[in-house]
């Protein structure tokens, strides 16, 4: 063990401990970084391997069907909006609430736009604007029913995304909402820049803005910490009510660009469409919570879960499975990835990921 000889000067004055001699050659080395263990590589990137697993498994089992170019789109396509929706719900969800009207929201806002274009002749880009501000003027209401009103986050997001259903309903009168429509509309979701969908390019657009503020930016720790312990939050100083609404109308605009993506696709106005997108955007952003940084939700993990759907999904139905594939692996996919949501959670708190 090191001993320290402590020395007086010639005026009495102390110095500086030395070490002795045989314990500068003992002195501490900075502890050498280890490679990451399997159950910490399975635990914080075990759902991208599983995504990798799924396209191996399926191109042994479907050899001339699944490594083509067309299943490759068929993931993409099926993923865009689902992407979109996970990723506003993962903003709600990052500040301890929930979003039940991504969906009837989408419906809505798919509706509108192709009214607007096509009823009132609104030049396209103004469709664009305008689809994109109501979708937060939605997701405005939302947070204020929520922080002000003090209504709890599921009840209200429901009342209100009931609420969008019907007035879909009642715009459209039961019928479809169809025309002629730009080609400068429509290229927003047919138009690719270097074999890439531009819908898939915008969502990667979004997932970069999300990382680089979750971690770099202090908005992005404020609404963790707001989701994580409102409370103590609050006691350093974080306006909690503004940084809530702020998540609402922020996954709002999102839905709202969704909409103008989802019009551009089907090219028609239906209320009947919407609902169905309920789903996987949950399982998405609660999947996505269970990796990359396990225990909380994050946009690279919403993405990979959002792929596990879609390739599981997609593989199925090479394989066979009809129609009630889809609903049958997303409701299991739900039940899975709350419960290890909760256990990623449990760890986080444990200090154990």
């Amino acid at each position: 063990m090191a001993t320290i000889n402590q020395k007086l000067d010639p005026s009495g004055a102390s110095r500086a401990p030395a070490l002795s001699g045989d314990a500068i050659g003992n002195a501490p080395r900075p502890p050498k970084r280890s490679l990451p263990s399997l159950s910490h590589l399975l635990a914080n990137h075990g759902l991208s391997l599983f995504a990798v697993l799924l396209i191996l498994i399926y191109a042994v089992v479907l050899p001339d069907t699944f490594l083509s170019n067309q299943t490759f789109r068929a993931v993409l396509g099926a993923s865009v909006i689902v992407s979109f929706l996970a990723l506003a719900e993962m903003v709600v969800i990052a500040s301890g609430n929930y979003d039940m009207s991504v969906a009837y929201n989408i419906g809505l806002m798919h509706i509108l736009a192709m009214g607007m274009l096509v009823n009132l002749n609104v030049p396209w880009p103004i469709v664009v604007i305008l689809t994109v501000a109501i979708g937060a003027l939605i997701g405005l209401i939302n947070g204020i029913l929520v922080e002000y009103a003090k209504i709890d986050s599921f009840i209200a997001t429901l009342g209100i995304g009931t609420i969008l259903y019907g007035l879909g309903a009642w715009y459209t009168n039961g019928a479809q909402v169809v025309g002629d429509i730009p080609a400068a509309f429509t290229a927003i979701n047919d138009a690719a820049i270097v074999g890439i969908p531009l819908p898939a390019i915008f969502v990667a657009i979004l997932v970069f803005g999300f990382w680089l503020a979750a971690e770099f930016l202090p908005i992005g720790r404020k609404v963790y910490a707001v989701g994580g312990n409102r409370k103590a939050a609050e006691l350093t100083g974080i306006n909690a009510r503004l940084l809530v609404v702020g998540t609402f109308v922020t996954s709002g605009m999102i839905v709202g660009f969704a909409g103008v993506v989802l019009a551009a696709r089907l090219q028609v106005g239906q209320s009947a469409v919407g609902p169905e997108f309920l789903l996987p955007a949950f399982v998405g952003a609660l999947l996505g919570s269970t990796t990359i940084r396990p225990g909380r939700v994050n946009a690279l993990g919403t993405i990979v879960a959002v792929l596990v759907l879609a390739i599981g999904i997609s593989g199925l139905q090479q394989l066979g499975g009809g129609f009630y594939v889809e609903p049958i692996f997303q409701g299991a996919s739900l039940i899975l990835s709350v419960g290890l949501a909760g256990y990623a959670s449990r760890r986080r708190r444990l200090g154990q990921l």
